[in-house]
């Protein structure tokens, strides 16, 4: 496989991708009933577990019976999930030979940028503590723009197109989990995995039936340009 000429942008995600970062992906998950059940929703209204939430079932309970808590819910709950990612940002660090496939783009003509579903706030202080924030032309995290446009929305990649100049179809997106290539189907964007992140190429393959492009890390990617 190589990048052929429709590609003129690369798009990466960033933990697990171009960033060596420990995240407690478990809080993360739970950061949303965390919080109502800090507001009191019982606990037949959330759900049994993460993956069986009612969302719109305890925002209902809210509304009926604590609609005071409803203003600044959602920024809340974006800061609850950003503590559990600040917690370990101080040892994050770029994969080996992410950074020269990175430089490697930028000199083929390739327009660079950063689209993840860490907030605003994560996101720029790790690359900014790393020394690598001006190597991308654009940053989008969580929280820059409304919930149901972050990833696997393709309203994602949209805006990672308009930040880079170009259609989504002209990028290559970049990722280590299955919510990265959703992400690419739902846009049309190319899409290629790696394996430097919670996700083998056993799940990878299953989990896409096969139909996905896989290297071992971004630095394999320097190889295709």
């Amino acid at each position: 496989m190589a990048l052929d000429s429709s590609i003129k942008a690369v798009g990466f995600d960033m933990d697990g991708t171009i960033m060596d970062t420990v995240v407690d992906y478990d809080k993360l998950t739970n950061v949303v009933a965390d919080e109502f059940i800090s507001l009191g929703v019982p606990m037949e209204v959330i759900g049994l577990d993460a993956k069986h939430q009612s969302m719109d079932e305890s925002l209902k309970w809210l509304k009926a019976n604590k609609p005071e808590t409803l203003a600044g819910f959602s920024k809340r709950v974006g800061d609850r999930a950003t503590r559990i990612e600040m917690a370990n940002a101080d040892i994050a660090k770029p994969f080996p030979g992410a950074m020269e496939t990175v430089r490697a783009l930028k000199e083929k003509g390739y327009k660079v940028g950063i689209l993840t579903r860490g907030g605003h706030e994560y996101a720029h202080y790790i690359l900014t503590k790393c020394g690598v924030i001006d190597e991308f032309c654009t940053v989008i995290a969580r929280d820059d723009y409304p919930d149901n446009e972050a990833k696997p929305s393709a309203k994602s990649i949209e805006h990672l197109a308009e930040k880079m100049d170009v259609k989504p179809e002209e990028i290559l997106y970049v990722g280590d989990g299955t919510v990265d290539w959703l992400t690419s189907v739902n846009s049309g964007c190319r899409f290629i995995g790696v394996l430097t992140g919670h996700t083998d190429e056993k799940a990878w393959k299953e989990k896409t039936d096969g139909n996905v492009e896989l290297l071992p890390s971004v630095a394999e990617l320097k190889d295709l340009i």
